[in-house]
């Protein structure tokens, strides 16, 4: 049996941007992608905590120590930048193997930095 669990969060990171007339995703920092163990054209959830939205998206790279977090596309009406979100991957795996598991959570500062 396989089952979904938290692979990864970014937790309370800020949008920067909000980009309504591009190819929908989101772009984040490669720093904190890195830090979270998420890759480019990874599906993920984001949770907008200042108004509730849920949605998914898939990722794409952004420039490296920037602190970027743009919403593109139709997922850019779900947010207003300076919204604070949660960027969510999860993984499918064997029951056993999900009992050992450890997500990566990151806790990035104000200004989407690492915090070191």
């Amino acid at each position: 049996m396989h089952i979904q669990l938290l692979k990864s969060k970014i937790h309370r990171v800020k949008v920067t941007q909000a980009e309504l007339h591009y190819v929908g995703s989101i772009t984040i920092d490669e720093d904190l992608l890195d830090a979270a163990n998420m890759i480019e054209n990874e599906k993920v959830q984001i949770v907008n905590i200042n108004n509730g939205e849920r949605f998914e998206t898939y990722i794409i790279k952004g420039e490296r120590g920037t602190g970027t977090v743009c919403l593109n596309g139709p997922a850019a009406r779900r947010v207003q930048v300076g919204d604070m979100i949660i960027v969510i991957s999860y993984a499918s795996m064997d029951f056993e193997e999900a009992k050992k598991f450890k997500p990566t959570i990151v806790f990035p500062d104000a200004s989407n930095r690492l915090i070191r």
